[in-house]
Order: structure tokens, then C-alpha cells, then sequence
């Protein structure tokens, strides 16, 4: 039966649907399993240890007191960004050149955990650096030789002293994503960092206690640490283990691994709808010889098992295609994501391709053996008659089975709860909603046109009766449909939003450069400056550091926030601003802006709001150099960030602010080949800092690019996926429409009477899933971006016409494909065809 069924092309589709399936969730699969493998392997290369203390401020020293005690290793390094100066090597008498670089100063013990690699110029080749800078040298980054004009041997300012460039810098696994990082790094010595004069009261530093030892010690000085950390609530201090290496590197990888997932699992819904589509109709074409089969005397358990059999050959063989194919794909994946994996990653385990072919297995077993199971349980004479009585009730249960199975697959491919949560309730509610809706609709619509005040027309008042004749069947078509569309709207929106999100360039003029640390006395000399230069509209903001302590009376306390990002908020300093008006990238979604007031008020950013659990009207509590400044919050403001303008999270009336100590931060647009204007302004005022955003706007990019591609290359399973349902679900009908366009022609129906019938009904059918398929994309588009992207989802009300449009095209050339026929042949003929 196997062999027959399969020359008759009865399999082809379950196959197809079945190793699409599979190879979407095996790409990802493999990826991941070798991305987690890489990750637990390098992690304590990853941060230099196995353990971190990271402060704001000179790391307690009890911290290595306890460590020493435990006898492990330590090291120290000290992050901070400055500005290093150089006179161009091919003439001394040159205008200093001045780059902000990120400092790093280590002790002689680091790192702990992997080695650093160093090279004797840009392209010569690298080596372990064996040590840390030798005394007077300090190693830099090959973009800061670029930057500075100068080549390994030349002299460097660091502060007031000159040191000089003994190497570069080829592999430094611990930097991290921290937007300091995104400066070209220079490595010196951290007992010649206080003869710089860098580090001084108000200095941003990070400072770092690196540990390493046994796994037992490490373990007890992390119990220790954490005591004093969180049981201490000591404030500006972090802990990162093992587990956080590269927290930045991983929570990139993560937003493209939930992604690439959410991907894969749409494709496996798809697969699903098609799957049981195609089963369906097997079932149906299959009915005829099940009967026969029975009437000789063969057993309900024995066609039973003859069907299982036959499936469970072909999920195996689907499964076994599907994980090589998916074994391809995920190096497909990984060429795509390129230098955003930069370490060298084991090979996959054996787990995916297990989990692969179970999914197909649960897929094929839950989705198509539920149409064959009453065939199987019914007498024989009544499956001859079609008379299914209560038995369409055992496969409704079986679909229940196989919904419920198939939604624990979602959960374990997801990897976590929340993603495969909401996809798969996504999934199980919109079946359940667009087939109540489906058959509520065509029972309404059928009365509607049958009505005597309605002129309706023969074609619409026919194909809504034969639509509401076999509800049934209807329903489920419709529901299929608005299945498959729903998830090719859903990938194309959160995809689209994702992308352009990622991909937002800036605009030809926007700000590429910053400069910060601007003094109250050097404010107007810097105004007049950039104005005789031609920089025009760079206007000084005020800067004001205060930290936030209490929200409505209650002390702010970083453990009682879940999120990270909260913690790490809540626990530094604010820079905050002072000023009457709106600014022009800012527009209030909640209160009114305070304007011109002597009384503190209070505009904050909509996502901090939500990230610290704060509203309009809740009082805050700042303390600014020691002083408490009380306000309400009377605004919140939504802000272009990518406007790359000078924006603050928190912005006051002058009066409550302008008697504090402010530095001064701006940014403007400064052309290509113009970079003497900064060179210029560093050299006349030595303590401002530089930030040109341009390299690390390009680094970004860089990232994003690759994580799209290969966003774009899984796409590509989905579409196919999605065509796959389409055909299933329009396919699905196909006799029953072939043999009631047979039947009117037989009765006198003229050509165009049968094909307005025909055009009538896919109207009806594509606009009523086309429109559930848009409505569910947007409900779960929204769902999914705020409870897992993390992102804000505008509504778009061009999904909706779209979907309809959709499906009615769908609709329309699937079903002009599949009875184009019937009106070209007799009417006997296409009776006994159907």
C-alpha cells in the first residue's frame, strides 16, 4: 500500500511538509546545541576567570582578602574611556591628533583564565602575549594606529605621560560590549596608571577583581560574595560567574536565537496545518478501499495498524531527510552569522537530531493519524454509506492528543517556556477561534443571501449554501488557511519592525559626533568654536548626575527588580538635564510637558517608566551631590533614539536644577575629512572627550547584517511552508468541488453560472481567513514583541487589507489551478473523475 500510495503522489505532500518541518527546527537545533556546547566550554575564557567583582569604585578589599584565603588567583584591571594623543610619525612638527580609546590597565596576573594575543604590527602574525606591557609600553588596538597615524615603536600621551606602542592587540576575549569597549583598546600596566593623572574624583571607571582557582573555593567565594553583595545591599557593585560570560555577546545571540526560533516554529506550525490537510484528504480518497479492505474481513486493529505502520515509515524517513538537511542548513547559518561567533565551537551531540526526528514523529503520528481513526472503528456497511455517527468524535480527541503533544514540541524546540508558550497558545486558541468564527460566519451569511430582501445573485447565494452544506469541511479549509496566513503576516511583521529596526541607518546628517565633558567656564569658548568652524545648530545640553533613591517615599532597592538592566539602572548614577522646552525628537504620550516652571517636575522616558515601574503622577526622590530634590512625574515622553540627537531619560525645569555643579554634552554632524575640527578643539581644551560614533555605528551594522541573513535564509523554510498549507488547504476540497461544479453543469448550469459560483466561494472563503490571519498576526505580532523582543509593535492597518487581499488571491489560484478542468470537459466525465 505504501509503495502505491507513493506512485500515486498520495505521500508527496505529507513528505514535503514533514522534512520542512524537521529541517527548520534541526537548523536551529544544531546551531544552538553547538552555540551552548561553545559558550559553558569557553565561558571562563570568555571573562579571564572564573569569577568577577565589578564596582564603580576601588573593589572592597575584603573581597581579595577572601579570595587569598581561599587560596585562589587574583588579578585587577581598571576600565575607563580618555582621550590618547599623538603628533603624526612623518612630521614632529604636526598638529597633535587626539582618539578616545578605552584604557585598560592590568595587573601582572592577568588573565587568569585564556591567553591574550598580540602581534608585532597590523599584518604581521600573533602570538601569545606571555605577560602583560612591559614598563614605559603599552599595547593598543590596530584601529587606534589607524586613527593616530602612528605604527608600533612611536611614542602616545596617555594623560601626562608619554609611553610607548610596543604591540597590537589581536585577541582580548573578555572585552565585552560595553560602550566603552567600542573604542579601540589600550592595554597598559595598572601600577603605572596613577602617574597618568587620569583617574580622579567623578571619573567613570569600572573597576574589576578577577578570581580563579578549584571549583569548591570559587564556589565558596561566590557564597561570600553574593552575602555581602545582595544581603550587604552594597550599591555600584556586580557580580558575573561563569553562567554570565559575555552577558552582551549572549544576550545578541539571544535575541537572534529567539528569532531564528520563532522562525523554525511557525514553520513547524505550518507543517503541522499542511500535514493534517493532506491527511485529511489521504483519509477521504483512502475511504473507498478501507471499506473494501473491511468488508473481506480484515480487522479494525489490523487496519489500524496497517495505516500506523505506513505513517510511521514515512515520519522516520521524513525525520532521517529533515536532520540532514537541517544539519546543512545550520552551517548555512553559521556562515551567515560569521565573525558574530568568533570561537571555535564543538560539534553538534546527537541531541537535535533525536529531538529532529521525534518532532516529525509527533507531527505525522498526531496530525495525520486523527482523519484515519474512525475509518477504522466503524462497521463496514456504514463507511460504504459515509455514515460516521459518533466515531468523528474519537478524532477530534485524537487532534486534541495531537495538539497537545505538538505544543510540548513547540515548547522544547523554543528552549524556553515563554516563546513556546505563547506560539503555541497562539496556535491552539487561533484554531479554536477561527473555526467558531468560521462556521458562525458562513451559517449567518448563507441566511443572509437566501433572504428574500437580499439579491444576492445565483453565484453567492449558491457558494455561501454549499459552503454552510458542509460546514464541516469549510470550517476546517477556512481555518487552515487563516492558519498558514496568520503566520507568514506574523514572520513579515515582527520581521519587518525587527529589521528595520536593526538595519535604521541614520540619516545623511545625523550626529557622528560627540563631545562630553564640556565645564561650565569652557561652554562659551567651546559655542564659538564649533560656530567659526561652521557647526551650526550644536547646541550645549546640561548634564547633572544624581541618583535616584526613592519612588513615593519608598527606598529604591536594585534586588527588588527582576530585570537586569532595572538593577543596573537603578543602581548608578542618572545624568540628568534641565530645560523649557520640548525637544524636537521627543513627544509626550502621557500628562503635559511642565514648560517654564519653578516648581520640580519631572519628564521620563516611556521605557525607563516601564523598566522601573514608574507613572505619571508618582513622586521621586533624587539625590543630587548629596541633596535631596523631590519632584512628581508630570510627562512621559517617547524618544528617536535613532535620531542620535543629545537625549536625556530624565528632564527637569531649570529652576530645580541649575544651581548644581553640570558639565556639558553635545552632538552635530561632522563631514568626511574634517576631523582636524576635533583635533583642533582637544588640543585647545585637553580634558573634553571625543566620541566618534561613526566606527561603532558600523560595527553594529556589521553584527546586525549577519544575524539578518540568516534570519533570511530560514525565512525561505517558512515560505515554502506556508505555499505547502495553501495548496493543502485549497486541495483539501478539491472532489467535492469538482463533483458539485459536475452536478450543475449536468443540470444546466451555463459555464459562466458554474465559474461565478466558483469565483463567489473563493471570495468568501480567502476574504473571511484572510482577515482572521491578519487579526491574529497583529495580536500575537504584539504579544510576542513586548513579552519576548522586547520591542514596540506599531499597528498597521495595511495588515488587514492586506490579509484579506491575500487570501483572496490564495484563494483565487488555487482554486482556478485546481478546477480550471472541470469546465472544459463533459459533464459525465468530470462525474466519474470525481
Amino acid at each position: 500500500m505504501t509503495a502505491r500510495d507513493w506512485r500515486a503522489g498520495e505521500l508527496t505532500m505529507l513528505l514535503f511538509a514533514l522534512v520542512l518541518a524537521v529541517a527548520a527546527l534541526a537548523s536551529v537545533g544544531f546551531l544552538a546545541d553547538r552555540l551552548h556546547q561553545g559558550l559553558e566550554r569557553d565561558a571562563r575564557r570568555m571573562i579571564a576567570s572564573d569569577f568577577i567583582v565589578r564596582a564603580d569604585h576601588p573593589v572592597d578589599a575584603q573581597f581579595a582578602a577572601r579570595a587569598k584565603a581561599l587560596d585562589l588567583k587574583t588579578a585587577t584591571t581598571i576600565i575607563f574611556a580618555s582621550m590618547i594623543s599623538s603628533q603624526e610619525a612623518a612630521d614632529k612638527d604636526a598638529q597633535s591628533i587626539a582618539r578616545l580609546a578605552a584604557v585598560k590597565a592590568v595587573t601582572s596576573t592577568y588573565p587568569l583564565r585564556g591567553a591574550l594575543r598580540i602581534a608585532a604590527g597590523p599584518d604581521a602574525p600573533d602570538r601569545p602575549a606571555g605577560g602583560i606591557p612591559a614598563p614605559g609600553t603599552v599595547w593598543v588596538d590596530a584601529q587606534l594606529l589607524e586613527a593616530l597615524h602612528v605604527r608600533v615603536g612611536d611614542p602616545v600621551e596617555v594623560g601626562t605621560r608619554t609611553f610607548t606602542i610596543a604591540a597590537v592587540i589581536t585577541r582580548e576575549l573578555d572585552r565585552g560590549f560595553a560602550f566603552v569597549n567600542f573604542a579601540p583598546r589600550l592595554m597598559m600596566r595598572e601600577d603605572e596608571l596613577a602617574s597618568t593623572g587620569l583617574i580622579g574624583y567623578g571619573s567613570r571607571v569600572t573597576y574589576r577583581l578577577l578570581v580563579a582557582g578549584g571549583d569548591a573555593a570559587v564556589a565558596q567565594f561566590a557564597a561570600f560574595a553574593h552575602e555581602r553583595v545582595d544581603g550587604g545591599k552594597m550599591r555600584g557593585v556586580a557580580l558575573e560567574s561563569l553562567q554570565d560570560g559575555q552577558p552582551q555577546v549572549r544576550q545578541t545571540l539571544d535575541r537572534a536565537g529567539h528569532f531564528l526560533t520563532l522562525v523554525a516554529l511557525l514553520t513547524a506550525l505550518l507543517a503541522a496545518v499542511a500535514i493534517a490537510m493532506a491527511a485529511h484528504r489521504y483519509m477521504r480518497r483512502h475511504l473507498d478501499g478501507g471499506a473494501v479492505l473491511r468488508c473481506l474481513g480484515l480487522s479494525q486493529g489490523a487496519l489500524r495498524a496497517l495505516f500506523a505502520l505506513e505513517f510511521l515509515l514515512l515520519g522516520l524517513a521524513g525525520g532521517v531527510l529533515g536532520v540532514a538537511l537541517g544539519y546543512g542548513g545550520h552551517w548555512a547559518l553559521l556562515v551567515w552569522l560569521g565573525s558574530l561567533i568568533d570561537v571555535q565551537l564543538p560539534q553538534p551531540s546527537v541531541w537535535p537530531a533525536l529531538e529532529g526526528i521525534a518532532a516529525g514523529l509527533v507531527l505525522l503520528l498526531g496530525f495525520a493519524l486523527p482523519p484515519l481513526l474512525p475509518l477504522t472503528r466503524v462497521p463496514p456497511v456504514r463507511v460504504l454509506r459515509r455514515e460516521w455517527g459518533e466515531t468523528a468524535r474519537i478524532a477530534w480527541l485524537a487532534y486534541a492528543l495531537g495538539i497537545a503533544l505538538f505544543a510540548g514540541l513547540l515548547v522544547l524546540a523554543a528552549g524556553e517556556l515563554k516563546l513556546g508558550g505563547i506560539v503555541a497558545g497562539g496556535f491552539a486558541a487561533g484554531m479554536l477561534v477561527f473555526v467558531g468564527i468560521a462556521r458562525a460566519v458562513l451559517w449567518s451569511a448563507a441566511r443572509i443571501a437566501r433572504s428574500e430582501r437580499v439579491n444576492a445573485g445565483i453565484g453567492w447565494r449558491y457558494a455561501l449554501a454549499s459552503l454552510e452544506r458542509r460546514s464541516a469541511a469549510s470550517a476546517l479549509q477556512i481555518t487552515a488557511l487563516a492558519i498558514g496566513l496568520m503566520c507568514l503576516l506574523l514572520i513579515a511583521i515582527t520581521r519587518d519592525d525587527l529589521v528595520a529596526g536593526w538595519r535604521k541607518s541614520t540619516p545623511p546628517d545625523a550626529p557622528n559626533e560627540f563631545i562630553i565633558d564640556i565645564q561650565a567656564d569652557q561652554k562659551a569658548a567651546v559655542e564659538r568654536y564649533l560656530a567659526s568652524q561652521g557647526i551650526l545648530g550644536a547646541a550645549l545640553e546640561p548634564m547633572v548626575k544624581g541618583r535616584l533613591v526613592a519612588i513615593n517615599g519608598k527606598p529604591v532597592d536594585p534586588g527588588s527588580y527582576k530585570e537586569d538592566d532595572a538593577k543596573r539602572l537603578v543602581d548608578r548614577e542618572f545624568n540628568l538635564s534641565y530645560r523649557t522646552t520640548l525637544p524636537d525628537d521627543n513627544r509626550i504620550v502621557a500628562g503635559d510637558w511642565f514648560g517654564d516652571t519653578a516648581k520640580p517636575q519631572i519628564s521620563i522616558e516611556e521605557g525607563l517608566a516601564k523598566l522601573i515601574h514608574v507613572k505619571n503622577g508618582d513622586m521621586l526622590r533624587f539625590d543630587v551631590t548629596g541633596l535631596p530634590i523631590d519632584a512628581q512625574v508630570t510627562s512621559v515622553r517617547k524618544l528617536d533614539w535613532g535620531s542620535f540627537k543629545v537625549n536625556f531619560f530624565v528632564l527637569m525645569p531649570p529652576a530645580a536644577l541649575e544651581r548644581f555643579p553640570a558639565t556639558y554634552i553635545t552632538s552635530f554632524h561632522l563631514p568626511t575629512g574634517r576631523r582636524a575640527v576635533i583635533d583642533g578643539l582637544i588640543a585647545a581644551y585637553p580634558s573634553l572627550t571625543a566620541i566618534d560614533t561613526g566606527p561603532i555605528l558600523a560595527q553594529i551594522q556589521r553584527v546586525v547584517s549577519q544575524v539578518i541573513g540568516a534570519v533570511q535564509f530560514l525565512f525561505a523554510f517558512t515560505l515554502t511552508a506556508g505555499v505547502l498549507v495553501l495548496y493543502a488547504a485549497l486541495a483539501g476540497t478539491r472532489d467535492e468541488r469538482m463533483r458539485e461544479s459536475a452536478l450543475l453543469r449536468a443540470l444546466g448550469a451555463s459555464h459562466r453560472q458554474v465559474r461565478s459560483v466558483q469565483v463567489a466561494e473563493f471570495v468568501a472563503v480567502g476574504a473571511l481567513a484572510g482577515l482572521m490571519g491578519a487579526i491574529g498576526a497583529q495580536a500575537l505580532g504584539v504579544v510576542l514583541a513586548t513579552r519576548v523582543f522586547e520591542f514596540y509593535l506599531d499597528f498597521d492597518p495595511w495588515v488587514l487589507p492586506a490579509g484579506v487581499a491575500a487570501g483572496v488571491a490564495c484563494a483565487g489560484v488555487g482554486g482556478w489551478l485546481s478546477l480550471r478542468h472541470v469546465l472544459r470537459r463533459p459533464a459525465a466525465q468530470s462525474l466519474r473523475d470525481a
